[in-house]
């Protein structure tokens, strides 16, 4: 007892010091940062912005999509000019390459502070960007982002160290690892629907590994991209960063395809089709890429549910944010027995969501982002209806402006569809809910799996097996079971697809290992004891029993059993203690057996 005792109390020691250490916080500076233009709500003109290629000119205009309330207009930057921000990247880059792990986290505890204080400013500024509500913008900007930040807090270190490997056989006298460096500048261009998240997520990667991030927001949330950027320098400021470390760039095509030929890799958040383009500019240089494009989810309903649950669940995943929810679910199949059931359920709640400006009082639903989307929906609701599909209901509008009534999609509910109607094929990023039935778990799967798409999937089901296994068979990148996007704010897991929903993974060790150099290192292990010698036989000249000496070496390496790896020594030790004993010339060593 008298042995272990010591031992007992330097354990109680160490576990109280983690203790205290878990209780008592890190001491994390606040940040100030100006948002009194954002702030200010006096009325603005009503802007008609145009279409199409028309809107494409020297200035990226804003303007609230809700209320059509101009909110400002900022530069579309030439390529030489985005070229001077990644070079201004690159050199403030080559400094924070040699930060320490513990600034870094400082970076982040500072980030998240300001974000934990500031979560109403910070979605009202989305809400007024892209039109949706509160609530959805703290479900899919503000969880998220922590998320990701404690994620990198806790574990980013330990994954970004050198990681050793085994070494084999013929390398036991060796080390293996693998190390990961930054590859300098990492360049993102991001969608619209998240403006918040999607600077940040890329962002938080970046800085963190050692890169610099030069960022190029969407025309369609430029302006509250701007305002989230002014948050990432006021952090990187309080740590001593160097300026310049993180860009937000804006403008259109030209200027994301002037950062593709830029930067050392890019990471793309958007349509297929222009995935597409960009992988053919990144191939000028040779970078990596990594694509987060269109999905079209399947959402697999079985008969032994909970249906209440899953039917809430159903709506918040099609509807949310008036389809800019990320990877969301578009196509729903639901067993057979339970189909009328299950849209009965869905018919009810849908009739009472009502849509509306999301900041002028209690809505459930806000505006569509981008002012033609809306026809386009509604076009292919009237594909599914010429095809034989009903209407089963659609939400209500509440008190719009008459300037902003193409803005709007009230949810809509489908049924009677099928895979000939375009809503099941092409990708919707709208608030509705086509239902389909089915009758077994392969005729599910069947379905899931017609389609261009491979982003994500949700089964349901009272049997846990079950669903289990029918996500396993479904062709895409990330999987719930009784549940929708859970995979997401795990966020330890990789996000990506496959087929036309794109390649590479961001988020999860993947997603953060991809922003590295990642290099394989082999060292002496008993250096300078041991150290790497050609033998005798294979050196140069090369001996005439050269040959002879490789099979044997082989095969005491590689043989199938003990026993043959054991002769195949003994033979190879005589051997070279034959070779070191120089026989005479003219004479020839038997081959041994």
């Amino acid at each position: 007892m008298a042995f272990w005792w010591p031992l007992l109390v330097l354990a109680a020691a160490y576990a109280l010091c983690r203790l205290l250490l878990f209780l008592i916080p890190p001491t994390v500076p606040s940040i100030e940062v100006d948002a009194a233009d954002v702030l200010a709500k006096e009325d603005s003109f009503i802007y008609i912005p145009r279409k199409g290629k028309a809107a494409q000119t020297d200035k990226v205009q804003c303007y609230e999509p809700a209320t059509m309330k101009y909110l400002g207009y900022f530069p579309a930057l030439t390529p030489d000019e985005v070229k001077e921000h990644v070079a201004q990247a690159r050199k403030a880059q080559k400094i924070w390459a040699k930060s320490s792990f513990k600034q870094r986290r400082q970076f982040l505890r500072i980030l998240l502070k300001y974000i934990l204080e500031h979560q109403d400013l910070i979605c009202e500024v989305s809400s007024r960007d892209t039109g949706k509500t509160m609530v959805d913008a703290s479900l899919g900007e503000i969880m998220t982002t922590c998320e990701k930040i404690n994620w990198l807090l806790d574990e980013g270190e330990k994954w970004l160290k050198p990681e050793y490997r085994s070494t084999g056989r013929s390398m036991l006298h060796k080390r293996a690892k693998v190390e990961f460096y930054p590859l300098g500048v990492i360049g993102a261009i991001v969608s619209w629907n998240y403006p918040f998240h999607n600077v940040f997520n890329p962002m938080l990667a970046a800085v963190f590994s050692g890169n610099a991030a030069v960022i190029k927001v969407s025309e369609h949330a430029t302006w509250s991209g701007c305002f989230y950027f002014r948050i990432i320098q006021a952090a990187l400021s309080a740590v001593g960063a160097p300026e310049n470390l993180v860009h937000i760039i804006t403008g259109f095509a030209e200027t994301g395809q002037a950062l593709v030929s830029s930067v050392d890799k890019i990471i793309f958040v958007g349509s297929p089709g222009v995935g597409k383009m960009i992988m053919q500019k990144a191939s000028e240089t040779l970078i990596p890429v990594t694509l987060e494009l269109g999905g079209k989810d399947s959402f697999i309903v079985c008969e032994d549910v909970d249906l209440p649950n899953v039917v809430q669940v159903a709506i918040r995943a099609a509807l949310q944010s008036s389809g800019q929810n990320c990877a969301g679910a578009e196509r729903f199949y639901v067993h057979n027995d339970i189909y009328s059931a299950f849209v009965s359920q869905v018919v009810k709640i849908v009739k009472s969501i009502c849509v509306g400006p999301p900041l002028s009082g209690r809505y459930d639903m806000g505006a569509i982002c981008m002012i033609e989307h809306s026809e386009k929906l509604q076009n292919l609701v009237n594909d599914a209806i010429d095809k034989g599909a009903e209407i089963a209901v659609r939400g209500s509008f509440g008190n719009l402006g008459e300037d902003a009534v193409d803005q709007f999609f009230p949810p809509t509910v489908l049924v009677n569809v099928n895979h000939t109607m375009k809503i099941m094929q092409e990708e919707t990023f709208g608030p509705i809910l086509p239902i389909m039935k089915f009758s077994s778990d392969e005729e599910a799967i069947k379905l899931a799996n017609d389609s261009k798409f491979g982003l994500g999937c949700a089964v349901f089901s009272g049997n846990q097996k079950r669903a289990i296994k029918i996500a396993s068979q479904l062709h895409c990148g990330v999987a719930a079971i009784n549940d929708f996007a859970s995979s997401y704010m795990c966020q330890s897991l990789p996000f990506g697809g496959v087929k036309d929903s794109g390649f590479g993974r961001f988020a999860g060790v993947e997603g953060l290992r991809a922003c590295c150099l990642v290099k394989a290192v082999v060292e002496d292990r008993f250096w300078p004891y041991i150290k790497t010698m050609i033998p005798k036989p294979i050196q140069y000249p090369v001996s005439e029993h050269g040959f002879e000496f490789q099979e044997l070496l082989v095969e005491t390496l590689y043989g199938y059993s003990v026993w043959d790896r054991l002769r195949s020594l003994v033979n190879l030790v005589k051997m070279i203690t034959e070779q070191n004993s120089t026989p005479a010339p003219g004479t020839r060593m038997k081959k041994r057996r």
